[in-house]
């Protein structure tokens, strides 16, 4: 099997939710968990959301070529895709599925080649987008403002996926996610 499926999108327009909804569905995927120097939220749980590492460690294990990519999204908050997660995906037998920004998902697209299905979730508009990242009660102004100006530079990358999932309607984008995952896994 050893297919990968990648969502990428702007912090905030859906992409998390689609892919835990996706989770649910009979497919044979299963989620390839990130590891990241951020701190972690309250509801999070290490090794299921995220492998928490301090800035060192993950700098160690980025000088020992155990991430397929990383970056360094915010100032001191790495986030990458270590090999080890991969492999252990694809000894289940499984497919990845991958939930990762927009530098992220290039990057995996990249490595994976036609192996893998990359999808970029679209938001219906800035604002939309705005709504959605104040809703969730988790920004400061000034995180929210950064998150924004960053939304607008990414929005552009979308030709560089297989496919634009527009997710104005929740319901319409997963249909429209698992139409698209089916293919590809029959493929």
């Amino acid at each position: 099997m050893n297919k990968c499926i990648i969502f990428s999108a702007p912090s905030g327009a859906g992409k998390t939710t689609i892919v835990k909804r996706l989770l649910a569905e009979k497919f044979p995927l299963e989620f390839s968990v990130s590891a990241t120097t951020r701190e972690k939220r309250e509801e999070e749980v290490d090794g299921k959301d995220y492998y928490f590492l301090d800035v060192s460690t993950f700098k160690e294990r980025i000088d020992t070529s155990d991430f397929i990519e990383w970056e360094e999204v915010y100032k001191d908050n790495f986030y990458g895709t270590l090999k080890e997660e991969i492999d252990r995906i694809w000894a289940k037998d499984k497919s990845v599925i991958f939930d990762v920004d927009v530098v992220g998902g290039v990057n995996l697209k990249k490595y994976f080649g036609e192996k893998a299905l990359a999808l970029f979730v679209m938001p219906p508009s800035i604002q939309a987008l705005e709504e959605r990242l104040k809703g969730r009660g988790t920004e400061t102004p000034e995180h929210l403002a950064t998150r924004l100006g960053k939304a607008k530079k990414e929005l552009i990358t979308a030709d560089q996926f297989d496919y634009v999932i527009l997710n104005d309607e929740l319901e319409k984008a997963i249909g429209a996610a698992k139409l698209v995952i089916s293919k590809f896994l029959d493929a």
